[in-house]
């Protein structure tokens, strides 16, 4: 089973990010969290981690959909926020949202699935917007 939505950009990492903010805010989610993945694993493991690519999870959160989930299932805050990676991949930049649908597979909550699909179809439409051509 697939997890992630994604998409690859041709731009550089900082621009990603950047734009990946916008595409969110657009479709209504704001960063709660933000984890420099990069910086944290060279801070806690020094040379091992020298190697590592340029990489951070977002954690993008929309509070009416957190609603509608919390109400159904107090434990799905588990689940939330909506983590989205934004990582360098060679020349390109990755953008990987996780699926929403996994808090219906995981639970088995039926329930859940109308909120799933709301948080589907607006992070759909956010990376959507990142490999749009820009208007000129």
């Amino acid at each position: 089973m697939r997890y992630d939505r994604t998409v690859r950009l041709d731009t550089d990492f900082a621009t990603a990010v950047g734009r990946v903010r916008e595409a969110l805010a657009a479709q209504g989610f704001g960063i709660l969290t933000e984890i420099d993945v990069t910086a944290t694993l060279k801070a806690k493991l020094g040379r091992a981690a020298e190697d590592m690519e340029d990489y951070v999870i977002l954690g993008a959160c929309n509070p009416p959909l957190a609603h509608r989930a919390l109400d159904t299932d107090r434990t799905v805050g588990l689940l939330l926020p909506c983590n989205v990676v934004v990582r360098a991949d060679g020349d390109r930049t990755a953008v990987q949202a996780l699926d929403p649908d996994t808090m219906v597979t995981l639970t088995g909550l039926e329930a859940l699935r109308p909120v799933a699909k709301e948080a589907g179809r607006r992070l759909d439409a956010a990376l959507a917007s990142l490999t749009a051509p820009d208007p000129a």
